[in-house]
């Protein structure tokens, strides 16, 4: 096996280990709203989230501790971030896989065509400035989502919380090691290619 086909295997362990790690991500978190009148009172409130991001549509109610009336709260939209960096790595996936088929199987014909080098070298150029971006793109995004979804700062978001004479606080937040390996690995992958 070639140089060439033994990084586009590499390559394509680390895409499927980025898309998986955050296409496949699911999160929890859990807040308590205790009023005064003990009636109105939620203990836990569960909220549950995911991949794409799309935290505008993800909705919770709370107890806005005045005569039983509850208000739904949302929070943010990340999903164009965590979207881009997911189809870069499963186009990076598929590229990959194809060039490490040619490298594998078809490595004279690839050195026969004066253009192939030169094709390889500029979709790996791209490929790698996408690469780049979107991982840079989804870092920042996830930064984003795990303030939004910060169990203090959903507190923030609920009016009962606002007045203190309720007691609120932070039962869980969501586990966030998935993702922070998603975008540890994706730097790695970066780093590779530069060095290359």
């Amino acid at each position: 096996m070639s140089c060439d086909a033994f990084f586009f295997v590499f390559l394509q362990l680390f895409s499927i280990f980025a898309f998986a790690t955050c296409g496949g991500y699911t999160g929890q978190l859990q807040v308590s709203v205790d009023c005064m009148e003990k009636a109105s009172s939620n203990l836990s409130i569960g909220i549950d989230f995911g991949y794409p991001f799309r935290l505008h549509q993800v909705s919770f109610e709370a107890p806005m501790c005045e005569a039983m009336r509850r208000e739904r709260v949302f929070l943010g939209d990340y999903s164009s971030s965590a979207e881009f960096f997911v189809t870069i790595a499963v186009f990076a996936f598929l590229y990959s896989l194809t060039a490490a088929i040619i490298y594998i199987f078809f490595l004279n014909k690839y050195h026969e065509n004066s253009r192939a080098p030169l094709i390889d070298f500029v979709v790996t150029v791209v490929f790698s400035f996408l690469w780049l971006v979107s991982s840079s793109a989804w870092a920042k995004a996830l930064s984003d989502v795990k303030v939004a979804t910060d169990p203090d700062e959903v507190q923030l978001l609920i009016s009962a919380c606002k007045d203190q004479t309720n007691k609120c606080g932070s039962l869980h937040g969501p586990r966030w090691s998935g993702l922070n390996t998603s975008v540890v690995g994706t730097k790695d992958v970066e780093m590779h290619e530069k060095i290359n």
